[in-house]
């Protein structure tokens, strides 16, 4: 699972992601790693990690991990081809979810693409490519269902329908994610199309220094634009998030977050949005070798978060051990969580929750 981060030329996409790639330097364990030039492997920061470490003093931490990919700046006609256009296009397919950066600082001496800073008008340029290349795809895809829904096939025709739905919404400069259809028609008809406009999307608003912590107009006019996309926006400097990463020490990154009145680095906040919006979760697993967090979609059942370890763990699934986060830090080990009967055992059906410590019985 991948989250994209796009935007203009110029707006800090590559900055952020630096930022991103040194995240090792703003906490103590939160390494990188990279994969190809433009993607990179990073740690979700999640206090309850510590938390656990804490009172288990394993001899390592894993944490969860969320990738992150940097995608070249997309210009106007890039639906048609124009700069990057079409490995753009191909690379933002490719993604899972979109973190869209707009540029929400005036800064004379950092040239904008289009002659002046207007977050609208940016979200508004790249959302049009987008539509158009979603347009394009549905318009081929209406071309056969129109064939067979002339038949007289009722599947057909009720797709028909639906593709007609998202053409005239895409005509009209509404994004997929924002087009009503019903959960089964999207189910059945849209989702496995990969419209890159149905991906779900957060709003990286790149703010100057001192609107860090509170955010500015242009952040204002940004969340009022995307009301109607069920979209989260997150605001952060990222200039000034360069200069931490460029600290040396632990204690001096502390120190300047504490000076700008932020208890964590925005890309702490911004590594978590992109975990959630890929509609991932954590559960752990607590032992005296090592405390780690695993990743599965939200919704698994044990079995399937089972065979995030191992393959074979799922294939011979018995049973899973299940203590709750909030009950191993109220009772203060595994033990003593088992005195007080706070320890479930839970069989193929449960659906794991966030922050679940477990362990599984399996039999290959």
């Amino acid at each position: 699972m991948k989250a994209g981060i796009v935007g203009l030329p110029n707006v800090g996409k590559s900055t952020l992601f630096n930022c991103l790639s040194n995240a090792k330097a703003q906490s103590a364990n939160f390494p990188f790693c990279t994969i190809e030039p433009n993607i990179g492997v990073v740690n979700v920061p999640d206090q309850r990690l510590e938390k656990l470490e804490e009172l288990v003093h394993p001899e390592r931490v894993v944490p969860a991990t969320v990738e992150i990919v940097d995608i070249a700046g997309l210009v106007k006609g890039a639906s048609k081809g124009e700069g990057l256009g079409n490995q753009f296009l191909g690379n933002i397919r490719e993604t899972d979810a979109i973190l869209h950066v707009l540029r929400c600082f005036d800064n004379d001496n950092i040239v904008h693409v289009d002659g002046s800073v207007n977050p609208i008008r940016d979200k508004e340029t790249i959302d049009m490519e987008l539509q158009l290349k979603d347009l394009e795809s549905v318009d081929k895809k209406l071309e056969k269902v129109k064939r067979a829904a002339k038949t007289g096939n009722k599947e057909a025709q009720k797709e028909e329908a639906v593709l007609n739905a998202i053409k005239q919404g895409l005509e009209s400069g509404t994004s997929v994610r924002a087009i009503e259809i019903s959960e089964e028609d999207r189910d059945e008809y849209v989702s496995p199309m990969q419209l890159i406009t149905d991906k779900p999307v957060m709003y990286v608003c790149n703010v100057d220094e001192g609107s860090a912590t509170t955010g500015n107009a242009y952040v204002e006019k940004v969340k009022e634009a995307v009301a109607n996309e069920n979209a989260e926006v997150i605001f952060l400097a990222v200039g000034t998030e360069a200069d931490i990463t460029e600290l040396e020490t632990y204690e001096e990154r502390q120190m300047f977050l504490e000076d700008l009145g932020l208890s964590e680095p925005g890309s702490a906040k911004l590594i978590r949005g992109a975990y959630k919006l890929l509609d991932l979760e954590t559960y752990f697993t607590a032992g005296v070798k090592e405390v780690r967090a695993w990743t599965i979609p939200v919704g698994a059942t044990a079995p399937q978060a089972a065979g995030v370890i191992h393959t074979d763990f799922e294939k011979g699934f018995i049973r899973a051990e299940v203590i709750s986060y909030d009950d191993y830090i109220k009772y203060g080990s595994e033990s003593k969580v088992k005195e007080a009967g706070r320890m479930r055992v839970e069989g193929k059906e449960y659906i794991v929750k966030d922050g679940d410590i477990m362990h599984f019985r399996f039999n290959v």
